[in-house]
């Protein structure tokens, strides 16, 4: 809309000066060139898809030509460019996509250009050019104001959700598994024998179920508390048949980040342990740049071809949820790797976490 307004005003004045031209015809290509742009400009900037940085460039390049050429079609002693206000909407968008930086660096290429044409500067082309900068850089602060406003408020809005579900997930469990694994343990102590071993596992598993639901509210709010060293943490899986390498210095993770990144590792080593008894297991880690990348290898079986979909269509969402779902929560990537030498799990994850 403000670049419809723009080029509606530049045509304007340019026909009420329209006697102030040297060469009448150049002025006229020049207004036609600044209607075919700004229709241009407006179905590209209408799709994200479009808002390219080469149409930024040209947006910018056009501008800056139209202003360049005033001299060369109204004359040396001209008082009035020929696009005039119409550069504000290529300023604009820098400053809208580039930020107050954006802003700045476009005032003050067209500050300074349209200053350089003049034989005279007056006090009324220096408020311009002054007000060019200045609405550049406050409108390239604001946008990024805005932008934080609104990550801000989609993190509330996911956390609030993320709130809801764990309350919902809770009641489910309660309702459900908690109580079957109550009656588990009752009929298995009544039973004896290897019932009873069985209902203690179910009293374990039903204590481990009702401290997660007790511990749901102390979440922190921002998904981080502190930061976890997870060279450390990983050290700790070590025990006869897994092997753990490091680099030797901390590896720090946002809190909540690295808790996940170690339990997707331990669901790797579970994995292992469950579907390949007496297989050895190596866990390597490395920081690399700003991400952090950890390898689990084992040197078992493998995994038959179709087992992971079959297990996933069974409700078994170990491998898709433990450790593909909880990799993809950080905005990292869990790569499989398996064949009958064995099975490989490689993850790499952001240091920023998501």
């Amino acid at each position: 809309m403000l670049r419809v307004v723009l080029v509606a005003n530049a045509v304007g004045l340019n026909v009420y000066r329209a006697d102030n031209y040297q060469r009448p015809v150049a002025g006229l290509v020049l207004v036609a060139v600044m209607i075919g742009w700004t229709a241009f400009t407006v179905w590209a900037y209408a799709d994200p898809a479009r808002r390219t940085r080469v149409v930024l460039g040209l947006d910018l390049a056009v501008a800056l030509a139209l202003l360049l050429a005033s001299p060369l079609v109204k004359g040396a002693g001209f008082s009035a460019t020929v696009p005039g206000f119409w550069v504000m909407g290529a300023l604009l968008a820098w400053a809208v996509h580039w930020r107050w930086r954006g802003g700045l660096v476009a005032a003050l290429v067209l500050a300074v250009s349209d200053l350089a044409i003049r034989e005279d500067v007056s006090q009324t082309n220096y408020g311009n050019a002054y007000l060019l900068v200045i609405g550049g850089v406050v409108i390239g602060g604001l946008a990024e104001s805005l932008q934080r406003m609104a990550e801000q408020r989609d993190t509330a809005e996911r956390e609030a959700a993320a709130a809801a579900e764990r309350a919902r997930l809770a009641r489910a469990v309660h309702d459900g598994v908690l109580q079957v694994l109550a009656l588990v343990q009752r009929r298995g102590s009544e039973l004896g024998g290897d019932a009873a071993e069985l209902g203690r596992l179910a009293g374990e598993q039903e204590t481990v179920l009702r401290g997660l639901i007790h511990a749901q509210d102390a979440v922190p709010a921002d998904g981080v508390a502190g930061t976890v060293d997870v060279a450390a943490e990983l050290a700790r899986l070590e025990r006869p048949g897994v092997v753990v390498a490091g680099p030797g210095v901390p590896v720090e993770l946002a809190g909540q980040a690295g808790r996940e990144l170690v339990a997707a590792v331990r669901a790797c080593l579970d994995n292992v342990e469950r579907h390949a008894p007496g297989a050895r297991s190596w866990v390597l880690l490395e920081a690399v740049g700003d991400r952090i990348e950890v390898s689990v290898r084992d040197d078992g079986p493998g995994i038959p071809e179709g087992r992971l979909s079959e297990a996933a269509d069974q409700g078994r969402l170990g491998v898709s949820e433990s450790i593909r779902g909880r990799v993809a929560d950080l905005g990292g990537t869990a790569t499989l790797t398996t064949g009958p030498e064995g099975t490989e799990w490689e993850i790499s994850v952001p240091r920023e976490g998501r």
